[in-house]
Order: C-alpha cells, then sequence, then structure tokens
C-alpha cells in the first residue's frame, strides 16, 4: 500500500487491472479530477506484466490520490479481484470503476447523492456511454432475458435525454457502479465462482432478493471502451457469459421461471439464427460458416462448464434463502417487468 491515505473516505473505489497499463492511467486520471465526497481508491492488479501495479503507484505520488495497490500474482478475475478490494474498503460506499473507463468529475458525487435519504437503495447505476462515439450509450442499468441472459438497458441507442431522468432500475452494471458497504456485509460480495461476466448480474439480483433497491443517477456519467479486456470476439468472453447465465438462474431464479429456461433459451437461439441472417446480433461479429461454428463451439463448452457447476450452484440457492426478503412470486415478478425482448436482445450485438 502507498503511504498517501484519506483519514476518513467515505467512499472507496476499486480499480481492477490486467494488462491495461495505459487505459487504467486514463482511468485514474478521471478519478484525480473528482469532486465531492472524499474517497479513496483500491488498484487490484491481477498479476500484470506491463508494469501497471508500478504505474499506479507512481501516478499516486505525483497527483497525492490515495490509491491503495493490492499485487495479485495471477489474474484472478474480476470476482475475486473485486471483493479482495472490498474486504479493503474503509468508505461506508463502494464504487466499481472498470480500468476501460473514465469518469466525468462529479460521477462519484452524483452516484453518491442517490442513496442520500433513502435507506432502502443498495445499488447505484451509472450512465455509461460508448467512449469513442459518446452520442451513444453502453448502458443505462440492465434488463434481463427470462432465461438468464442479461442485458445494459439502453445499448446502442443515440443518447436524446430519454435516460435523464432519475428512476429504479434492476442493477447497475458493473462498469461504473456504486453499492451501499453495508448491503455487501450483509449479502457478500461477488461470486467468485463465475470468475468474470454477469457478475453484477448474480450481485444485483441477488441484493434486490435480499429487499435492496437500485437508483439509476442520469450525471454519473462514464465513457467506456467496451470490449477491451478479452476482446468483443473472444471465445473465452462467449463461452463465460453463456456458462454464467446459467449459473445466475441455477442459485437466484425462482423454480417457476427455472423450469422453462430451456423453452426461453431455445426461443432466444431462433432469434438469435434469424438475426444472424440478416447480419445483426452478437453472431455478426463472426462472419462464414466457420465463425458460426466457433460461436457455437464456445457456447456447448460454456453449457458443459454449467451442467458440471450446476450441484454446486443449486446448493448456494440455499444461502440467498438466508437473506431473502422478496418471495419466489415477487422475484418472478421483477425479472418479468425488467425482461428484455427478443427483438432487442438480437438487434445489435453485445457489448
Amino acid at each position: 500500500m502507498t503511504e498517501i491515505r484519506v483519514e476518513t473516505p467515505e467512499i472507496s473505489v476499486i480499480v481492477v487491472n490486467w494488462n491495461r497499463r495505459e487505459l487504467s492511467r486514463a482511468c485514474l486520471e478521471s478519478l484525480a479530477g473528482q469532486q465531492g465526497p472524499a474517497f479513496e481508491v483500491i488498484f487490484v492488479d491481477n498479476g500484470s506484466s506491463d508494469g501497471s501495479a508500478g504505474m499506479a503507484e507512481e501516478f499516486s505520488i505525483a497527483s497525492g490520490l490515495d490509491i491503495g495497490i493490492i499485487r495479485n500474482s495471477r489474474n484472478c478475475g474480476f470476482c475475486e479481484a473485486n471483493n479482495q478490494g472490498i474486504a479493503q474498503a474503509r468508505g461506508q460506499f463502494v464504487a466499481l470503476l472498470n480500468n476501460d473507463a473514465e469518469a466525468d468529475g462529479l460521477w462519484l458525487a452524483q452516484l453518491h447523492s442517490a442513496f442520500k435519504g433513502r435507506a432502502d437503495v443498495g445499488m447505484a447505476a451509472s450512465k455509461i456511454l460508448v467512449w469513442e462515439d459518446p452520442a451513444r450509450i453502453d448502458k443505462v442499468g440492465h434488463l434481463i432475458y427470462p432465461d438468464g441472459q442479461n442485458r445494459g438497458r439502453g445499448t446502442g441507442e443515440i443518447d436524446q435525454g430519454q435516460y435523464d431522468a432519475v428512476e429504479e432500475v434492476l442493477w447497475p452494471d458493473g462498469c461504473a457502479a456504486m453499492y451501499r458497504k453495508s448491503m455487501l456485509d450483509q449479502i457478500g460480495g461477488f461470486d467468485q465462482d463465475l470468475f468474470a461476466y454477469a457478475d453484477d448480474a448474480e450481485l444485483g439480483l441477488r441484493a434486490r432478493i435480499a429487499g435492496w433497491r437500485c437508483l439509476y443517477a442520469p450525471g454519473a456519467r462514464v465513457r467506456h471502451h467496451r470490449g477491451s479486456t478479452l476482446g468483443l470476439r473472444s471465445m473465452t468472453r462467449l463461452r463465460l457469459i453463456e456458462r454464467n447465465r446459467i449459473l445466475l438462474a441455477l442459485k437466484l431464479f425462482p423454480w417457476s421461471l427455472l423450469l422453462l429456461n430451456p423453452a426461453y433459451y431455445l426461443a432466444r437461439l431462433v432469434s438469435g439464427l434469424s438475426a444472424a441472417a440478416a447480419g445483426e446480433g452478437e453472431t455478426a461479429r463472426f462472419p462464414g460458416f466457420m465463425g458460426k461454428l466457433r460461436v457455437a463451439g464456445a457456447m456447448l463448452m460454456g453449457d458443459l462448464e454449467a451442467l458440471s457447476m450446476a450441484p454446486r450452484m443449486l446448493r448456494k440457492r440455499a444461502s440467498v434463502d438466508a437473506i431473502r426478503a422478496l418471495s419466489a412470486s415477487e422475484v418472478r415478478k421483477l425479472i418479468l417487468e425488467h425482461r428484455i425482448t427478443l427483438r432487442e436482445l438480437n438487434g445489435r450485438a453485445a457489448s
């Protein structure tokens, strides 16, 4: 840990990094310009080989920004790294900022304001814009399809003020979010079995099941380089997304939805194939027969991994019951109220 410390930070900001030195520098520069509550930064480096941790230490000294540095010897994934940061957080609120995102100067202050006078709000969501095209929305909260696939609300839309109201959303995107620390102490942090992808969805839905709400703060703006960690065409990314949507459903969905999961999945596949024929949707990034075959292979691998992990996830349902505030029917209603349509899901490529 570096020597520069904020005595009583209101907020702890966690930045997880893996071999993205220059993106992380830009991220830290955006945090150095924050106005509002006192905060600390916890920089968790997942065994980078590009000198990222040293850069963060040098940046702390040069800028005066309070940065505590955790150096992992391996890439332990988004979930475990964030849990390490949460364990060391001294603030009453924990903010996450992807190392490939840059925050506006009032980002922390705007997120923090969502909690004031609202004891039941445990999460706050940002307005996340596309870095190279900031007039276009990346995510403004989240939606979900009833087979467990989740997607950012508003993804791909031009920002014309349609999401400029403070309102309740399902959960925040982990790229740029804030959580009440007492909520995390109650329900636990990220599920490390997921490693990466759908981790924010699992945490967010678990928090909603425990009775916490999420507010979207439109003034909390960040710009995001999409897919910079593994790459948008990564087979590992596709495998993890497919695996983790099943694991999320097994752990958190009411049985009335879980038993319908194969039917919803089939409907999504048919819609996806139709979108692919029109050159749209996720598979549009993988042209040609071989490209589609690679996608199918990655999804099959994800399904097989999920099958092997299913007994473990089903056992975790008991731990969710221990914090439950919403009934199974209320959880079903919540999911369906924030359901993304197949047209929205397959009409644009995921990020």
